[in-house]
């Protein structure tokens, strides 16, 4: 808890932050100042060599297709390092060796074993300490030499030419997953200026694959490739893996899984092939290789999958991504979509398996979506989407899983106050007001509160806050909560076996309130959607899955 605590002070270096804003359009400099952490943490640039590294980016199924890939390979019998982001319940998630993040112990060794290094080796010149991120990402690289695993996965925070896991010079293999827009404020605002920045981890002779993407995107990627002398490769469609009526399994759910396996499959099977592996995927024709040196893009092919191949593509679990958990009468639907593509693809999967869900039990079923949004992400495109899966009630909450201060270390954010992610979840409910504004609804149930009253008004102790509609809209069944336990106890109402509820009397704070608690306890079933935010995602895990805070 310590060495979390003092992490999380890197989380506001501001003038490590003023330091970036002033060197963001020049990535060597970035890449020089991730360096120079580097050498003064007691590694070089060459070392990183060693690591074997599979690079994967994209805007969406980055981490699905790391997930996919580490499953692949540590089934095939290797020792593996995964390096992802963000955390959902504990930052020890971050660094996983064999698919399991490291024990404390461990996280705990190297955490002081590199800031005391830092510390020990500032100067006037440079700041002391690098940004949380940045040290996270120098701390896996010593664990995973230290721990002497065959290979790393190693998932691109942001972008991937500006992002201090680029700092690396020789992977085995790259991939890029699905391209969209996301992080514009660093990115860029358009589609192809984002293909810029992911199209930066390629690296000369080194072969990298990518999934279909738009054409304009596409030919971006295309351009970054030859012009760095990157071997690029389009992935097949999965269905080409396929032995006629034999499929192949996935373990995580949603058709857009599909294309990450497949591109998972490439990456795999390049690594092992580009390290002198053998049996591990027979081509389906004879010599049937690919081709190292053919550009603009070749079409990769398909090969027949290994076993351990097929175990690994139904054997991954990757947490909070098309994930349900069933507790008695309430079923959670967990997706930490934040992005307009993941929102369609959740709504695509929430609409399949909560409807056939709905087929096979009996009696009335309420919906409920818990939401957040978090950066300068549009959040009224985001709630449009998610519309026509026709939710009883909106909820609406910041990514706080406790208003008691309980939590844990893992999931304190200095970067926001509760003033600002209030005002946030208000806005949100607004927009969603105004989305649901055509249809049959009752009128507001208060006048609106500003936000330091709702503050004012929530001591700690407090069991629950339901924050009014802040205008004069038609409510739509929308409430907004302090916190993500306030909004699962009203959402839930004592009717979850593992999750405890406060006295239901506290739970009645007004008619919206009232009149749906009613519902949730009558109902034959509750799903309850979560998402809109991977940090939210965690937050309820925390809350609902305690076996994650161990």
């Amino acid at each position: 808890q310590d060495a979390i605590r003092t992490l999380n002070t890197l989380q506001t270096n501001a003038s490590y932050l003023d330091q970036v804003k002033r060197q963001r359009s020049d990535p060597q400099i970035q890449l020089a100042a991730m360096k120079g952490f580097l050498e003064r943490s007691g590694l070089t640039v060459e070392d990183l060599d060693q690591l074997n590294i599979i690079h994967v980016t994209g805007t969406k199924g980055k981490g699905s297709t790391c997930a996919f890939t580490e499953q692949i390979l540590r089934n095939c019998g290797l020792k593996t390092g995964f390096y992802s982001s963000p955390h959902l319940v504990q930052v020890r998630e971050r660094i996983r060796i064999n698919g399991q993040p490291i024990s404390k112990e461990l996280f705990s060794k190297y955490f002081w074993q590199i800031y005391n290094r830092l510390e020990e080796s500032k100067t006037d010149d440079y700041c002391s300490m690098p940004a949380y991120f940045r040290f996270l990402t120098i701390m896996a690289f010593h664990v995973f030499l230290q721990e002497k695993v065959d290979l790393a996965v190693l998932e691109v925070g942001i972008g991937g030419a500006y992002d201090c896991t680029n700092i690396i010079r020789k992977p085995i293999v790259c991939g890029i997953s699905s391209l969209g827009i996301d992080h514009t404020a660093i990115l860029g605002d358009t589609i192809e200026k984002i293909a810029w920045q992911k199209g930066g981890i390629f690296k000369p002779g080194v072969p990298a694959f990518t999934v279909p993407q738009p054409a304009s995107p596409l030919q971006v990627l295309i351009s970054r490739a030859q012009e760095i002398g990157c071997p690029l490769y389009m992935c097949p469609d999965m269905a080409e893996y396929e032995e006629e009526g034999k499929s192949l399994h996935l373990g995580l759910a949603g058709d857009h899984q599909k294309s990450n396996a497949s591109l998972a499959l490439q990456l795999a099977q390049m690594w092992l092939q580009q390290r002198g592996c053998k049996g591990f995927g027979d081509p389906k024709l004879p010599n049937q290789m690919l081709p190292l040196v053919k550009w603009p893009l070749s079409l990769a092919s398909a090969f027949r999958p290994s076993l351990p191949m097929v175990k690994g593509l139904q054997d991954t679990l990757w947490l909070g991504r098309t994930q349900v958990l069933q507790r008695g009468p309430i079923s959670y639907y967990i997706d930490g979509a934040h992005t307009n593509s993941s929102v369609k693809a959740c709504v695509r999967w929430f609409q399949d398996v909560a409807l056939n869900e709905e087929k096979a039990g009996a009696g009335s079923v309420v919906r409920v979506m818990l939401f957040n949004a978090t950066g300068e992400r549009d959040t009224a495109a985001l709630l449009k989407l998610l519309q026509p899966c026709h939710f009883d009630y909106a909820v609406f909450c910041p990514n706080i899983s406790e208003m008691s201060g309980v939590g844990i270390a893992d999931q304190q954010n200095y970067n926001v106050t509760l003033e600002n992610v209030l005002t946030r979840c208000l806005e949100n409910q607004k927009k969603w007001n105004m989305l649901m504004e055509e249809r049959s609804c009752s009128d507001p149930w208060a006048s609106p509160l500003p936000v330091d009253t709702l503050i004012k008004d929530s001591p700690r102790s407090s069991p629950l806050l339901l924050a009014p509609s802040s205008d004069r809209l038609l409510n739509c069944n929308s409430l907004v909560f302090p916190c993500i336990s306030h909004a699962l106890q009203w959402a839930t109402q004592g009717r979850d076996p593992d999750f405890p509820c406060l006295d239901n009397n506290l739970l009645h704070h007004h008619p919206v309130a009232s009149s749906g608690a009613i519902l949730l306890r009558e109902a034959a079933h509750i799903q309850i959607l979560i998402t809109g935010s991977l940090h939210l995602v965690g937050g309820a895990l925390k809350l609902i899955d305690q076996s994650l805070t161990h």
